[in-house]
């Protein structure tokens, strides 16, 4: 029997690009982008069982280490616009994690990709480590990207 892999589409939220979102151009902002980025992760894996509360709750912070931005169409005030949420990279342990945004307009054209690496922090400790089992849980069940690979560890294996 032929089993044929099934693709799951990225978690896509709609956004509105408001007054507070412009640059001096009349076009969105970068720091907009990245932040509108961000509350479409949250909000997908608030859908996944884990809400900001739940992160608090496991003193658990994510870390950003790197963002990449490509722009490809200007975002105007007051138009509507896409953000999808898929999973580009994770360590084993998942202490490490790529992910992509893809910023569409409302017209289905591109108009910015974004490309996160990060990690987990212990709130308490104010280090690097490995989540919870159903956190890695969550971001293990994220659809994927194309490029997905596999990522190192951010724990440092400790002699002391």
């Amino acid at each position: 029997m032929d089993l044929e892999l099934s693709v799951t589409p990225p978690v896509t939220r709609r956004f509105l690009a408001g007054w507070a979102d412009m640059d001096w151009n009349s076009h969105m902002a970068n720091t907009a982008y990245l932040n509108k980025a961000v509350d479409a992760r949250v909000l997908a894996l608030a859908d996944k069982g884990f809400p900001t509360d739940e992160f608090l709750r496991l003193r658990l912070g994510v870390v950003v280490m790197k963002d990449e931005i490509e722009y490809k169409r200007e975002i105007k005030w007051m138009e509507e616009f896409d953000i999808n949420f898929s999973l580009a990279g994770l360590a084993p342990d998942g202490s490490r994690f790529k992910v992509r945004n893809e910023v569409f307009r409302a017209t289905g054209e591109l108009a910015a990709c974004i490309t996160t690496t990060g990690g987990f922090l212990d709130l308490d400790a104010r280090k690097l480590v490995a989540p919870p089992p159903a956190v890695l849980a969550a971001y293990r069940s994220l659809p994927r990207t194309e490029d997905y690979g596999d990522l190192p560890s951010s724990v440092k294996a400790r002699n002391d």
